[in-house]
């Protein structure tokens, strides 16, 4: 692996650019220099790295000049507008926005699954939708035991994932209505606070929101499963941080719960935490702030032959963005 790589980071001081400078961090990348880019109103702001402050520089089309990799999170638009600069100045773009994750020619990648996709970027790789990183984390290797055919979910979506306001709005409405103010809304069509909503992104013409379609189409790439069939809800709770998905899969083999566990257990990046005789299952609140996502509740699903119900949850800003961002990074590093 290279150790004199130049890195950049474009939206450095939004919640995943942050996370990702602490996981270039953690994981003692092996980068000679690190560029923090954002927008003019950023610029000049600091963040510390390995015992020293960044200067956030602002982002422009020629910020790429000698990058080796630029790490964009700074939605789809910037990512349209900057990534080609990128390119063309010689970097190899890890995008975490949805810009490019469907284009043919772009990979899709989450590295414990399709690792090797990373070798076949022409410029641009794509990180995937929080949610369905999360959900694939538990659902690939039990598909590798089983084959899956198709699966019904449910998202339990943290309001982190909406930003930071996200959050802000989250407390402010609790804080109103402890004191017995009528709350207010900013970021959600509803109130959050106390109340689930299942409404993430927008809606499209066939009744699904964005979000859910997301994981339809991104799970069949990066699984490499065009067959693949996903019913989708998405949620959003009035949880700070890491999603949650509860999957009902059926499978062509015929499954068993101690084979399925196993595949767990022998899985990178996965925690098996399934001991309900002691009130063992995965907890968003215990999984903030974890590199690793866990699953738990494995159970034979009632309503397939050859089908497994489990409860998968991550920390949706690390392994859902950041953590996976730069384990791309650290697969282009081995190129």
């Amino acid at each position: 692996m290279r150790e004199d790589l130049h890195i950049a980071i474009v939206g450095a001081t939004g919640a995943v650019g942050v996370e990702m400078l602490k996981t270039l961090e953690k994981r003692n990348f092996p980068a000679a220099k690190i560029t923090p880019l954002a927008s003019a109103r950023s610029a000049g702001k600091t963040l510390p790295f390995r015992g020293k402050d960044l200067t956030v520089q602002e982002l422009t089309p020629e910020s790429f000049e000698g990058v080796d990799i630029a790490l964009f999170s700074a939605g789809g638009g910037t990512s349209s507008e900057f990534a080609p600069a990128a390119v063309e100045a010689g970097a190899v773009v890890v995008d975490n926005s949805s810009a490019f994750r469907m284009d043919d020619s772009v990979p899709l990648v989450v590295p414990e699954i399709n690792a090797a996709a990373v070798a076949e970027n022409s410029g641009i790789i794509a990180n995937p939708n929080c949610s369905t990183i999360v959900t694939v984390m538990a659902l690939y290797p039990l598909h590798r035991a089983f084959g899956v055919k198709r699966i019904f979910a449910s998202t339990y979506q943290a309001v982190s994932g909406s930003g930071a306001m996200g959050i802000v709005e989250l407390e402010r409405q609790v804080g109103e209505i402890a004191a017995g103010q009528s709350p207010t809304r900013d970021v959600y069509p509803h109130q959050i606070a106390f109340n689930v909503l299942p409404h993430v992104d927008v809606f499209l013409d066939d009744g699904y929101t964005k979000e859910e379609m997301k994981m339809v189409h991104e799970s069949r790439k990066i699984m490499g499963l065009p067959e693949f069939r996903a019913s989708v809800t998405c949620v959003r709770v009035p949880v700070y941080r890491a999603h949650s998905v509860a999957v009902s899969a059926e499978f062509e083999r015929t499954v068993s719960v101690e084979a399925a566990r196993e595949a767990i257990i022998a899985a990178p990046g996965i925690d098996l935490n399934d001991e309900v005789a002691n009130n063992g299952y995965p907890l968003p609140l215990e999984l903030a702030g974890r590199d690793n996502c866990q699953v738990g509740r494995i159970r034979k699903d009632c309503a397939f032959d050859n089908g497994l119900s489990f409860w998968v949850a991550g920390d949706q800003l690390l392994k859902g963005a950041a953590l996976n961002a730069v384990q791309i990074a650290e697969e282009v590093a081995k190129l």
